[in-house]
């Protein structure tokens, strides 16, 4: 059972998106095109060549602050389903999640719940920022995500 404050820690957002479920989850699955829909502004960039393709895999991506996060997917399902905890470098994850959920409507549209999920997190140095990602944020990662997908630049 859900204890309401494990409900508070859990932030949602979703929208429908005129693109199919493959090309979106193409946008989300490969860390370098991440910083481009990130409505947190807290990406700066990762590597090419990270596309993710399986839970415990590990990408890495660099802040706008320059801290270096490995991320590891602890969910996946091919264009359908992605989640990540991120870390500091050789560290435990300190227990947020990342999660991206993609179902089709029809050929082009797909329904994308974007969710920030910190019911783990121990990290006391983290819970204001954690506070902080509301599903304002959470949907404008999605809107700037729709944008691209849609090919609305």
């Amino acid at each position: 059972m859900t204890s309401h404050q494990d409900a508070d820690r859990i932030v949602s957002a979703g929208r429908v998106i005129a693109a199919g479920a493959d090309r979106i989850f193409e946008l989300i699955a490969d860390p370098a095109r991440q910083p481009r829909w990130d409505g947190n502004d807290n990406l700066a960039e990762a590597a090419a060549g990270q596309r993710v393709r399986a839970a415990g895999q590990v990408f890495v991506m660099t802040t706008t602050k320059g801290n270096v996060r490995e991320n590891h997917v602890v969910e996946f399902t091919e264009g359908r389903r992605i989640a990540w905890r991120p870390a500091e470098p050789g560290r435990e994850a300190p227990g947020h999640l990342w999660r991206w959920e993609l179902e089709p409507v029809d050929d082009g549209h797909t329904r994308v719940t974007h969710t920030y999920d910190w019911t783990e997190l121990t990290d006391e140095q983290r819970l204001p920022r954690a506070r902080a990602t509301t599903s304002e944020r959470l949907r404008a990662s999605l809107d700037r995500l729709a944008a691209l997908a849609e090919d609305r630049h």
